[in-house]
């Protein structure tokens, strides 16, 4: 009998490259403030909007745009022009439609462990753009469940655990976020395994669970079908 009944996988930064289009778009928008504030500041000062609108926008490129305006509205006390929003608009827009770039190694692990246990893809952000992307990367088929969620805490997993009549302990989740995919699963008394990526948005930052006997880390997505397979077999 298989110890896991589904593996699941995050997506950005996980599969494929995701936040360096926001460091590239939160460059344009430092460029584009510098005449009024330091980017240090500005950059601090984006962020704080965003863990402020977060309740209210969710995650997402478009609550990001809608952060960026808001921040350069308050940074320049009202007087940003219609062609400085403009600006931040079109960088926006080229973050909905940029190429979706595999990480290494995913092309080649996703189809392979596919062939051998239920995948599936657990996604959070904005609907549209996440089953744009999902749709993009041409991965899609090798996943017997996609979600897109309004965020990753213990309940959400929870509630979607039970809606798929999963038992914890015999779910696997692989991801890049301590905050989001790591630790609520451990909390379920699942298995996890923390891939980090070098670009991790600082919201997405946690403490490393060691010594957790359901957590484990790769380097790369690359040692996962050699990791789960000593899963399947040894048990631990």
């Amino acid at each position: 009998m298989k110890r896991f009944d589904i593996i699941a996988f995050d997506a950005d930064d996980t599969l494929w490259e995701n936040e360096i289009n926001y460091r590239r778009t939160e460059q344009i928008f430092k460029d584009l403030l510098t005449p009024y504030h330091a980017p240090a500041w500005i950059e601090e000062r984006l962020f704080q909007t965003e863990m402020r609108n977060m309740q209210h926008f969710g995650y997402g490129i478009k609550p990001f745009g809608l952060s960026m305006i808001e921040t350069a509205i308050e940074l320049t006390e009202g007087r940003v022009t219609g062609a400085e929003i403009q600006v931040i608009l079109d960088a926006v827009k080229r973050m909905l439609t940029a190429p979706i770039e595999l990480l290494p190694h995913v092309a080649e692990v996703i189809p392979a462990l596919a062939a051998q246990a239920p995948l599936m893809l657990i996604t959070k952000g904005d609907l549209l753009d996440q089953e744009s992307k999902v749709r993009r990367s041409g991965l899609a088929g090798h996943f017997r469940h996609v979600e897109i969620v309004s965020d990753k805490t213990e309940q959400h997993y929870a509630d979607l655990l039970a809606r798929h009549a999963i038992a914890p302990e015999r779910f696997l989740m692989v991801g890049n976020s301590l905050r989001s995919d790591i630790l609520p699963v451990l909390a379920l008394g699942g298995t996890a395994v923390y891939i980090p990526h070098p670009l991790t948005w600082a919201h997405e930052n946690g403490d490393s669970p060691l010594g957790n006997p359901g957590f484990h880390e790769l380097a790369h997505i690359g040692l996962l079908p050699e990791l789960v397979k000593k899963l399947e077999e040894t048990g631990i």
